[in-house]
């Protein structure tokens, strides 16, 4: 492998260990307000859903009610299995008739 491959991977992983750290540390200092603490609990789903829409939209028409199907089960029941279980039983049946 190159130096400036190894220099390269060695710095981005500093910088994400320098964010992360960083940013526990500032929490750790400076007490956060009511309306932080709400926008903080926000961050979760918006990273799920910034990394889930993408990728359902890659595959095909299939993804959308499957990335859908999955939302609606996660919400009724709270069991990821089932969840992941009824998507890919989505994908499968769109698939199986013609659909991706």
């Amino acid at each position: 492998m190159k130096t400036e491959s190894l220099v390269t991977i060695f710095g981005m992983a500093l910088a994400t260990y320098a964010t992360r750290a960083g940013g526990l540390w500032l929490i750790g200092r400076v007490p956060p307000t009511p309306r932080v603490e709400r926008w903080l609990r926000y961050i979760p789903g918006a990273v799920l859903v910034a990394i889930v829409v993408p990728d359902s939209l890659a595959i095909g028409f299939v993804g959308v009610p499957a990335a859908l199907a999955v939302g609606a089960v996660m919400m009724r029941t709270g069991n990821l299995v089932l969840a992941i279980a009824a998507g890919v039983i989505i994908v499968f049946g769109l698939r199986q008739i013609g659909f991706g």
